[in-house]
């Protein structure tokens, strides 16, 4: 990864999608980039990151979207392009600032890159961020491959910038995550340092100048609709036919293989859209001459279709149009799904797909592996101690989870994970169930989600006087996106080393009473501090904080082999073994498994040596058959 974003220009090389989204900054002069890292957006702050002391960028990793956003507007209005990224979800937090930043505009290219996510394939919904656009009179720009990926997000730098308004750069995951062969082209001298210059009447909104901006909006956005026309990106592939497809993003890539695959291609005309938002109308108008019928085919929602039929109604075209009614609303757009589309469209259901689906014979049975926490994960260890606290002293809780590794705490064999909505949403969650039952809401977030979202709720907390018990799962690092930093790391995107802020020392300063560390390889020092705090809010009526503190297994692994540091080894004395099933079922490390038997047995490949397995046997039947190296616990903090 990040080898060839800085090759010389003319240079083919293979990027990913994120990456060429990178590059496309990088040529359109960026000097200012901020995110909060959230699949499947996050490598393009970290291409950026890699890149950004030989470039001269400034670059971020930002507490939350919000914060990313404001960050990257203010460099906006001080005359220094910037780009915001986030994942799709990431917008709803950012969403008050950008509903302000159409109002107010910028003053040079300012581009904010939503990386959708249909089939939810890491998130807690698919919705589709050109909405936003709509709502909130922000163009959206779409691209179907990499290398149209770097042209258009360059292309939207000028664009913005030609009509001093923010632009969304809306990905997908197939598009984020996929390769491609991409064309470098030159790098300008990267401009990071601008002036902001005062203008109460451009950037203040209350609510004399608001409705003043609101005005120019309205005339800016017209200026847009028809601007979009121009966009080269959109453009018409006119074969002489009756029938028209029309393709936004990806699902011109889509569109384009099934049709050669039905040996359809030349036969049907198509209408490539790069800009739904707003729809480049006189383009499609163009398109809609002499077309009798039309299939608009897009991910999730019909954005395009809904505004292809006002068109169409607006100039009383009679036309049959096809869209969601053919298309599938939910999941990734596939060839599959388009080919049988394009079929039903063309009215050959008849046919069949001139290929068959992948089929894999196999020889031996393949158990099933439902998602779960790593070996040696410290959430494991932690839910395990949590558990047996709230077993003994038997109180009725309500875990309320929140987004990271440890949302996997929903599953079995734990199952503690009650209710889980949204970054913060354990807190604010807890708020309100603190005082609408008489049960105990437990609260459990991770180190990169606290500083996201959930310091306003513990505040909250503490000033409503709601009882909760607050578990912060500090593993150092943000793991379930792939180790970026935050603000507890003390280690910016760049590398460079910066303050470290304690989620405890936070917690004392806005006044729990109640803190406590606890490292959750100490399994009985974890039971016991958690009882106590499970005491307190019962008894005190108070809220009460623990922070868990260990590194992520993987983190340390991969350290570990950078310093060839050796991890302990643990092995199940088979004499001793009971085959209670403790290790592998109700702490369910995936490195313990059983013997037909039901006895235990260690896998030595995927243990990491943390020694829980063998501080909660009942029979002390697991001991260390060889120390770690010198080194390894210092790791772990």
């Amino acid at each position: 990864m990040f080898r060839g974003v800085l090759a010389p220009p003319g240079t083919h090389v293979l990027l990913l999608g994120n990456e060429a989204i990178a590059r496309g900054a990088i040529e359109a002069g960026i000097g200012f980039a901020a995110a909060y890292p959230g699949t499947p957006s996050t490598e393009i702050i970290e291409t950026l990151g890699r890149v950004a002391g030989k470039l001269g960028i400034y670059v971020e990793w930002s507490t939350n979207e919000k914060v990313a956003f404001e960050a990257a507007y203010g460099a906006a209005i001080s005359n220094v392009r910037s780009l915001v990224a986030m994942k799709h979800v990431g917008l709803n937090v950012a969403a008050d600032p950008l509903m302000s930043s159409a109002y107010t505009g910028v003053r040079v290219g300012f581009v904010i890159v939503s990386a959708d996510d249909p089939s939810m394939w890491s998130s807690q919904n698919e919705q589709d961020n050109r909405y936003y656009g709509l709502h909130a009179f922000i163009p959206v720009f779409e691209a179907y491959n990499p290398a149209e990926a770097k042209e258009v997000v360059k292309f939207a730098f000028d664009f913005s910038e030609k009509h001093k308004h923010p632009v969304i750069f809306r990905s997908t995951t197939r598009l984020s995550h996929s390769r491609g062969p991409v064309t470098l082209g030159e790098i300008p001298k990267i401009k990071s340092k601008g002036e902001y210059i005062k203008d109460a009447g451009e950037f203040t909104l209350i609510p004399q100048v608001s409705r003043k901006l609101r005005v120019k909006l309205l005339e800016k956005w017209s200026k847009i609709r028809e601007d979009v026309n121009n966009v080269p990106f959109n453009r018409i592939e006119d074969y002489g036919s009756k029938n028209l497809i029309i393709a936004s993003g990806m699902a011109y890539g889509y569109v384009k293989d099934a049709l050669k695959s039905l040996k359809l291609n030349d036969q049907i005309n198509i209408l490539k859209i790069a800009t739904p938002v707003p729809i480049p109308e006189k383009i499609v108008l163009k398109a809609l001459e002499n077309i009798e019928k039309v299939l608009i085919v897009e991910e999730i929602e019909p954005i395009v279709e809904n505004e292809v039929k006002r068109i169409a109604f607006e100039n009383n075209l009679n036309l049959e149009i096809h869209g969601k009614d053919y298309v599938p609303k939910r999941g990734e757009l596939t060839i599959d799904n388009v080919a049988n589309a394009i079929l039903k469209f063309m009215k050959k259901e008849n046919l069949s797909l001139p290929w068959k689906p992948l089929e894999i014979t196999r020889k031996i049975e393949i158990p099933r592996r439902p998602p779960t926490l790593c070996p040696g994960c410290p959430h494991r260890a932690m839910f395990y101690a949590l558990k047996k606290a709230v077993s003994k002293k038997k109180i009725n809780p309500i875990y309320c989870g929140d987004i990271g590794c440890y949302s996997l705490g929903a599953l079995p064999p734990f199952k503690a994970q009650d209710c889980l909505i949204e970054m913060g949403g354990s807190i604010g969650l807890a708020n309100g169930l603190a005082h609408t039952t008489n049960q105990t809401p437990i609260a459990i977030m991770g180190d990169s989600t606290f500083f996201h979202a959930c310091i306003p709720g513990l505040i909250n907390a503490i000033y409503n006087d709601a009882p909760t018990l607050v578990l912060v799962l500090d593993n150092r690092t943000t793991a379930m996106t792939g180790h970026q930093p935050h603000p507890g790391t003390g280690i910016k995107v760049t590398g460079e080393k910066t303050a470290i802020i304690y989620p405890e020392k936070i917690a004392e300063g806005i006044g729990i009473k109640h803190v406590d560390v606890i490292d959750p390889y100490n399994l009985n020092e974890s039971i016991d501090k958690i009882e106590k705090a499970i005491d307190y809010v019962v008894n005190q009526r108070k809220i009460a904080a623990i922070i868990v503190r260990r590194a992520c297994a993987l983190l340390i692994s991969a350290m570990a082999r950078r310093r060839e540091l050796r991890s302990p080894k643990y092995q199940v004395m088979t004499e001793e073994c009971k085959a209670c099933g403790i290790c592998y079922n109700l702490f369910g490390c995936p490195a313990i498994t059983p013997k037909p038997d039901g006895k235990a047995e260690i896998i030595q490949e995927q243990c990491i040596g943390c020694s829980v397995c063998a501080q909660l046997c009942p029979f002390n039947a697991i001991k260390m058959i060889e120390k770690g190296s010198k080194g390894w616990d210092e790791l772990w903090f």
